[in-house]
């Protein structure tokens, strides 16, 4: 029992780390900062519960692979205990690049460059520290590893970071309806020609995987009230970027001002090395100390947005399969600027925001999810199911959504 560290979660029961390497990773400075990010960044808005954090969900997705390791070593698929530990290393810190507020970041104080490449030059920075020992974690990770079905646990349609997710959040946001047979679908795993396949017993867990995932999407990850909740958050991030370029003084941690100051891109991060240590000094608590000095700011876009944030006055947001006119954006631009006293240009940049969000449940060309039959024959999951239509799964469903400053 001394030789291995026994977690007890609430989505799986017990974790069981080894000590050595993976418990190491585990206990690092990069890992435990997870625990100060929130899994599902706004949605707690929505869902009180949804408070989890990327540390429980790395920790769960490390123990759906071990699960899958060993049941694919049982079935003969010779996997060396060096890979097993490889593959176990690279799913614990598959998410470890991520930055407060889950993708808010990426697309606000940093741009050109995603989380997945952050992460990698943290597992460099983790690799350094144990002299090297996470070489074929990284391989595997990259996707280099000549054994490509490793690659596809950590990354393809049925990897064990999705597996988790989908568990994880359905339990901590009470959707009843996003649980799915995890288990199932790792016991039905196998490898056919280097690459994973479900057996056919497996069918019916996975129409439900796939059904469910789009369930969770749409009334989850994609919910109105969360996308406009993040809306506010983008737009009061970049009020205090521009208003430090603007030579005015604003309230942030190091790190955070680090960043609210400098254009971050991949550029930058290749040829200044203090942005990666700044980086790793951000999380939510960042975020939410900076708004609790901004809501008192002199500024009336930042301390309103600031305030709308901390006293959740959540953008109004109106959902639509056709894009709003122009006069109707001009109406609301136009109020806005009345009431606050701003100008228009000013209203229509800060105080609200027009995105158009498009997802499909299942594409055949580039998301293939291959079902092995008793006699040897391989089907893709859309012709092999009678209960999933193609055409349904394959549709693109876009949705506009107009978020704006309420007054009411």
């Amino acid at each position: 029992m001394n030789d291995v560290k026994i977690i007890n979660d609430p989505v799986f029961g017990f974790i069981r780390i080894p000590r050595g390497l993976l418990y190491s990773i585990v206990e690092h400075p990069l890992f435990q900062r997870l625990n100060r990010i929130n899994q599902l960044g706004l949605a707690s808005v929505v869902y009180p519960g949804a408070r989890h954090t990327r540390f429980q969900h790395s920790l769960g997705a490390f123990h759906l692979m071990s699960e899958a390791i060993q049941n694919l070593q049982q079935k003969g698929i010779f996997i060396f205990e060096s890979e097993a530990e490889a593959v176990e290393a690279a799913i614990l810190m598959h998410d470890i690049g991520h930055g407060p507020f889950s993708h808010v970041l990426e697309n606000t104080l940093i741009h050109g460059i995603s989380h997945e490449e952050i992460s990698l030059m943290m597992m460099e920075e983790i690799n350094h520290s144990v002299n090297g020992q996470l070489n074929l974690a990284i391989s595997i990770f990259k996707g280099n590893y000549p054994k490509n079905f490793l690659h596809q646990l950590i990354s393809s349609q049925l990897d064990m970071d999705r597996l988790d997710y989908l568990r994880r959040d359905s339990f901590y946001t009470g959707v009843t309806e996003g649980n799915i047979g995890s288990a199932r679908i790792i016991k039905m795993l196998n490898v056919v020609d280097d690459s994973l396949v479900v057996e056919q017993k497996g069918i019916y867990s996975l129409e439900n995987y796939l059904t469910t995932r789009r369930l969770m999407y749409w009334q989850v990850y994609l919910h109105r009230t969360c996308v406009a909740y993040e809306k506010v958050l983008v737009n009061v991030l970049i009020r205090a970027k521009d208003l430090i370029r603007m030579g005015q003084d604003v309230f942030a941690s190091p790190a955070l001002h680090y960043f609210l100051r400098n254009d971050v891109d991949a550029n930058w991060f290749a040829t200044h090395p203090e942005a990666l240590a700044n980086y790793e000094e951000l999380d939510d608590s960042d975020i939410w100390s900076a708004m609790k000095a901004w809501k008192h700011h002199d500024d009336k876009i930042l301390s309103t947005l600031a305030t709308d944030m901390l006293d959740r006055k959540i953008f109004k947001v109106e959902v639509s399969e056709e894009l709003p006119t122009e006069e109707k954006l001009e109406e609301i631009t136009s109020q806005i600027a009345r009431k606050l006293s701003i100008s228009e240009a000013d209203a229509r940049k800060y105080m609200m925001s027009l995105n158009t969000i498009q997802k499909d449940m299942y594409n055949v060309d580039d998301d293939s999810i291959a079902i092995l039959y008793k006699n040897g024959d391989i089907k893709d999951i859309s012709e092999a199911s009678e209960l999933l239509n193609v055409q349904l799964l394959s549709k693109k469903i876009r949705k506009y959504y107009l978020c704006y400053q309420r007054f009411e």
